[in-house]
């Protein structure tokens, strides 16, 4: 951060008008649909997102953007710079979609077979480019610059994090990131986040047993794996219970299970995945090395051995107190402080994101996109084959970007 932060100029809100900012914002509206709508239809998945890539620059040709593509990846990093010297805010949008079939019977649906947008990361694209526009028609406003980041590979690729180390954060260094997440599960048009830990980390689990194969009839001449995993399983969901703190939890789900080639054969081996969640990093790596400790000791009492592997995937996102206290309140002066609220507690899932917010402070708010006429508790959620969304929504995104790095910018 800068010597002198711009989220001590706080009480110096709002930079901006609005009024003003919502109904420039409902202008661009149409285009920021049909731009939504376009990379819906073309949905790709991973870090190398051609077409989508070509979709971004198009729409920012007209734009007076220093432009910058990804060394090893589809990433984009348009920068504008200010009227006046200052800070840098980054601005991030994911670009990738799912592995996944699509039910929606939208018009524009995916176009290609077991690939769809549902995440939302296409309307994440549209209202960043929406906020690009506004902010370029009041570059005179923004005393430092911004830096729109059009990501891949968020879903399992580790995009930002091969982002970062291409130099993302550098030329100019960036001193906070936000973000905003679609969410079908919020009112339309709603805003929420929280200070701290705001998404889990997510790792993978494996546990391989070894016994000892033989015939089914005589399970006495063998070392039975299967008996020892399923005990296995039910000892590491105690071990989360009464090991873990209630008040910093964690999830360990056990997905898979596989042994054995036919009814009548004792295998060898019997091996068990899953998913390690957690809010913080302390639960985390208690969870990780109770693991192994009961595998092991489980195994061992059955006279069998067990291998633990654990693939660590996203950290904790863990948004910035005061970046979140100077956002709600741009947000609240934006739409209203009835219509930002606070979230009570973390949510399970996790994001990339996390890996720019160890390293600048900010935060991610989701934003709520709940279709017409469906109750949000109803309403098909994120991943889901059949999620759609409020496109009117994205006003308020577009906005928000615009109106968190006008602010912080002032």
């Amino acid at each position: 951060m800068t010597a002198t932060s711009p989220l001590d100029a706080a009480d110096a809100r709002p930079a901006f008008d609005a009024a003003s900012l919502l109904a420039d914002a409902g202008d661009l509206l149409a285009d920021v649909v049909a731009l939504r709508r376009r990379i819906h239809a073309e949905p790709e998945v991973g870090l190398f997102l051609p077409r989508t890539q070509a979709q971004v620059l198009d729409a920012l040709a007209d734009l007076d953007l220093d432009i910058a593509v990804g060394d090893t990846v589809s990433s984009v990093v348009a920068t504008m710079v200010g009227d006046a010297e200052g800070p840098t805010i980054l601005l991030r949008a994911d670009m990738d979609a799912l592995p996944m079939p699509e039910d929606t019977g939208l018009e524009f649906a995916s176009v290609n077979e077991g690939v769809m947008h549902a995440c939302g990361h296409d309307a994440h694209v549209a209202m960043l480019y929406g906020a690009a526009r506004l902010l370029a028609a009041r570059r005179s406003e923004l005393r430092g610059t911004v830096k729109f980041f059009f990501q891949p590979g968020e879903e399992g690729y580790a995009g930002a994090k091969t982002c970062i180390e291409e130099g993302l954060l550098t030329s100019p260094d960036v001193d906070s990131a936000f973000a905003l997440h679609i969410s079908p599960n919020l009112p339309s048009g709603a805003l929420t986040t929280r200070p701290g830990s705001l998404m889990a980390s997510a790792d993978e689990l494996r546990i391989e047993v070894r016994g000892r194969g033989g015939h089914a009839s005589a399970p006495h001449r063998a070392v039975d794996p299967v008996p020892v995993v399923a005990e296995i399983i039910l000892a590491l969901q105690a071990h989360v219970t009464r090991s873990v703190d209630v008040f910093d939890p964690a999830v360990l789900t056990v997905a898979t299970v596989h042994a054995g080639t036919a009814g009548n054969v004792i295998p060898e081996t019997a091996e068990l995945t899953g998913t390690i969640r957690a809010v913080s990093e302390i639960s985390r790596r208690q969870l990780h090395g109770g693991l192994h400790r009961v595998a092991h000791h489980v195994a061992a009492a059955h006279d069998c051995e067990a291998t633990v592997d654990i693939a660590e995937g996203y950290p904790v996102t863990v948004n910035d107190g005061g970046f979140v206290d100077f956002a709600t309140a741009v947000m609240g002066d934006l739409i209203g402080a009835d219509r930002v609220r606070r979230m009570p507690y973390p949510i399970m899932g996790a994001e990339d994101f996390s890996y720019i917010l160890r390293e600048v402070p900010g935060c991610m708010a989701f934003l709520g996109v709940c279709p017409p006429g469906t109750h949000p508790q109803e309403a098909a959620a994120c991943h889901s084959n059949r999620m759609v969304l409020d496109e009117g929504a994205m006003t308020t995104g577009m906005a928000t970007h615009a109106a968190v790095a006008l602010s912080y910018l002032a």
